[in-house]
């Protein structure tokens, strides 16, 4: 008995404007079972959505201004819409979040609305479409710090830097074929896990298997889909796949943690052409955790498409470099090592080396019975608390050693006061 194929429901939220626009793209993108949401503080774009259910975040303090790129407003006010959304995602089994980061209400709802799925029992995955560098540094560094609370909130989150689509166009692109192909992008690769996790193939995966790999892995996560058709298709579908600019011609893979592989093609498509596909896969991502599914759509006639989806070992922040896995002939340091330090910086010499003492105990005290105000009995009792010097061993000045004495009036001024004077330090 086959499985049902879409036994697993499905929510996905589009978040702020980008996220709405494409989620009104992914309704014509055949994920068949899935169900719509528009999340927005701009309520036209809400009114022209064409998602079931629509969360409008407004409040009377911003009088219908939006959020104002400020990601801490957007933030609070989908806080203030916790319960709506806590019952959107009840029961279901996986939840997408769709948006763009840089702006209030995508950068500053998205990582809320990723926990909140994940706090309801749902594998939360983030799609974050990045910003362009034209659009200027104060919206690329909001994206950035979203994209790290993104992260953290989320299962996975799988990037598409608007700045790589510059490189799949020509110089006279217009700004709207521009963002259409970044839309056409994005749905691609939801369209692509979304079949790799839900409709089964001529090689299923299992769902927990998937949603196992993705939380162990938790972090940004790059992908490319590509088609071919013809005699070499295979070949010619992973010449696309590996000088994808989405995957930094195939350098992702080679940084990768795990790689998930989603083939599609017509009912012609041969397992032997599924393995010459994976053993190149295989042979780039090195020792990374593969996962592969391969389905059979008679839409594919012909043809032969893949999704590749690259779960890196992120860096704590965008810009810096990949992370790189060990090597494992190196031999890892040990703990004691790790917690010692590498070598005792030795103790500095004393600033202060006290003179030698210039009087015998005799003579000192004659010269303290002399000086001192107090009679009879009193002076006594303070003769026997009268202050000593130790006999310590005189040892080098260091570079003072040839700095001549500060006399003055007979005196050394280099010698503490309260030993010239023999003042009782008690």
């Amino acid at each position: 008995m086959q499985p049902d194929p879409f036994s697993k429901r499905v929510r996905i939220f589009g978040v702020g404007t980008a996220g709405v626009n494409l989620v009104d793209r992914l309704m014509d993108a055949s994920l068949a079972g899935a169900a719509f949401a528009a999340v927005n503080s701009n309520a036209p774009s809400l009114e022209s959505s064409r998602a079931t259910d629509k969360v409008l975040l407004e409040s009377r303090a911003l009088r219908g201004l939006g959020t104002g790129g400020d990601p801490e407003r957007g933030r609070a006010l989908a806080e203030e819409r916790a319960e709506q959304f806590q019952r959107l995602c009840s029961g279901t089994d996986a939840v997408f979040i769709v948006c763009g980061l840089g702006g209030g209400t995508g950068t500053g709802a998205g990582p809320l609305l990723a926990r909140l799925a994940r706090e309801a029992g749902a594998l939360a995955l983030g799609f974050a479409v990045l910003p362009f560098d034209c659009e200027g540094s104060r919206r690329r560094r909001l994206a950035f710090e979203g994209l790290e609370e993104f992260k953290a909130a989320a299962d996975g989150v799988i990037t598409l830097p608007n700045q790589k689509v510059l490189r799949l166009t020509q110089e006279d692109t217009s700004v709207l074929e521009t963002f259409k192909l970044s839309n056409d992008l994005l749905a691609d690769g939801l369209r692509g896990i979304w079949r790799l996790l839900l409709r089964p193939g001529l090689i299923p995966l299992n769902f927990p298997e998937v949603c196992e790999v993705l939380r162990a892995n938790r972090g940004e996560s790059v992908f490319a889909a590509g088609e071919a058709s013809g005699e070499n298709r295979v070949e010619a579908l992973w010449e696309r796949i590996a000088d994808h600019p989405l995957l930094d011609g195939g350098g992702a893979l080679e940084t990768s943690a795990a790689v998930l592989v989603s083939l599609v093609g017509g009912p012609e498509l041969a397992m032997t052409e599924v393995n010459r596909f994976m053993e190149q896969v295989n042979a780039r991502a090195g020792g990374a955790q593969v996962l592969m599914g391969a389905a059979i759509d008679p839409e594919y006639a012909g043809r032969l498409g893949a999704t590749i989806i690259a779960a890196q070992a992120a860096p704590a922040h965008p810009h810096a470099p990949p992370v790189r896995r060990p090597n494992p002939q190196s031999a890892p340091e040990s703990l004691e090592g790790q917690l010692l330090p590498r070598s005792t910086p030795a103790r500095p010499e004393s600033r202060f080396i006290p003179p030698a003492p210039s009087l015998s105990q005799e003579a000192m005290r004659e010269m303290l019975d002399r000086q001192s105000p107090l009679p009879g009995r009193a002076r006594k009792a303070a003769q026997r608390l009268r202050q000593g010097t130790l006999p310590l061993e005189i040892v080098s000045k260091g570079r003072f050693d040839k700095s001549e004495p500060t006399i003055h009036k007979g005196e050394d001024l280099d010698v503490p006061t309260y030993i010239r004077r023999g003042v009782a330090l008690n």
